[in-house]
């Protein structure tokens, strides 16, 4: 078991490091000019210049890259000369443990640093943790309710193969993966939060905290309901099929009509033997959509209003704010590479021969 979570972290390294290298290859390319975005089109060459080197945009892009994995990186070298761009400055760095050195350089353990927002210079890790809890809550609702239907409609339609339950939840399963998060967004909107308003007592955009000119802060938790629909339609869609077609290949199994055969409870038989084992690739496809309903939330969060990473998103890519957008990107490839490891260790449970084989 130890050998097969090592090869998984070290696979997730790979895959957070690859996306990295990517990212910043992707923005550097691009031609913006952010001291001139901050300081406006009427800037003198010298404000510019000291921007320009305060975000380090005056090296050379292969200089740019080490020191930008040199940030990223929870060890890393840096220079014990102070003037120099690789010192390892706490008040850039935060709290630093300082553990080898040798000569001028030495290796330091540290928070990875995203950078400062060139909007509001605030650091990037600190926006991101505070937007991050109603993105999770929002997230976390959605798999939820889309797992909890998802099982329930798959288990309906396995139990009731080629009558009408079966045919209903399927057409219900191919509606909700064919529709764009977007488009059942507007129309959720519309519909519930505007045209039958007075019925629901639903809005159509509000996020989890908002303000009261009376009473201020409070929870409006309602605001979570339409939303959490709309990113739950797809991934209770693609659940309902998944648990559909794993538990009839279950149940055509020859230990199953053994177990039939000896008596058992079709109730034991369904819980104890066939459910279990068909959880499988719905473990791994709860885990996967976790990980793109973080993603995902972006134009969804967007049209309903939720202060959360999505809409965050959105304005930073409408002021180029590039540190922002490359921390949120590489904030989701780190949360998919530890929910896809925990999926790795929950079906090794469930299912030893994937440890073996693995």
């Amino acid at each position: 078991m130890l050998n097969f979570l090592l090869r998984r972290l070290w696979n997730g390294l790979l895959v957070v490091a690859g996306v990295a290298v990517f990212v910043f290859l992707l923005f550097s390319v691009l031609p913006a000019d952010p001291a001139r975005m901050m300081l406006g089109q009427q800037a003198d060459s010298a404000s510019l210049a000291i921007i320009n080197r305060d975000l380090g945009r005056d090296l050379s892009v292969s200089r740019q890259f080490v020191v930008f994995i040199n940030d990223l990186s929870p060890l890393s070298l840096h220079s014990t000369d102070e003037a120099s761009r690789f010192f390892a400055d706490p008040e850039k760095y935060g709290s630093v443990v300082h553990l080898i050195r040798l000569g001028k350089t030495e290796l330091v353990a540290k928070v990875p640093y995203l950078r400062k927002s060139y909007q509001n210079k605030r650091p990037v890790s600190e926006i991101l943790l505070e937007k991050l809890p109603e993105t999770a809550i929002l997230a976390l609702a959605s798999i939820l309710l889309a797992t909890v239907l998802g099982i329930l409609l798959g288990l309906v339609a396995a139990l009731n193969k080629d009558r009408w339950p079966d045919r209903l939840a399927l057409a219900f399963s191919v509606a909700g993966v064919s529709l764009p998060s977007f488009f059942a967004a507007i129309l959720f909107a519309w519909w519930l939060g505007y045209a039958w308003s007075d019925w629901t007592g639903l809005e159509m955009t509000g996020s989890l905290r908002e303000i009261d000119p009376f009473h201020g802060e409070y929870i409006a938790w309602k605001n979570l309901l339409l939303p959490t629909l709309v990113l739950g339609l797809r991934p209770m869609a693609i659940i309902t099929q998944l648990t559909r077609s794993s538990l009839l290949e279950v149940l055509s199994l020859d230990y199953i009509r053994t177990a039939r055969a000896k008596g058992v409870s079709s109730r034991r038989v369904l819980l104890r033997h066939a459910l279990r084992n068909a959880l499988n690739p719905i473990v791994t496809a709860v885990s996967g959509w976790l990980g793109s309903l973080l993603a995902g939330a972006v134009f969804v969060e967007y049209i309903f209003g939720w202060n959360g990473i999505g809409k965050l998103t959105v304005h930073a890519l409408e002021q180029y704010d590039l540190p922002l957008v490359m921390g949120v990107v590489l904030f989701i490839s780190v949360i998919f590479v530890i929910l896809n490891l925990i999926a790795d260790l929950i079906n090794a449970w469930l299912d030893p021969r994937i440890r073996v084989g693995g």
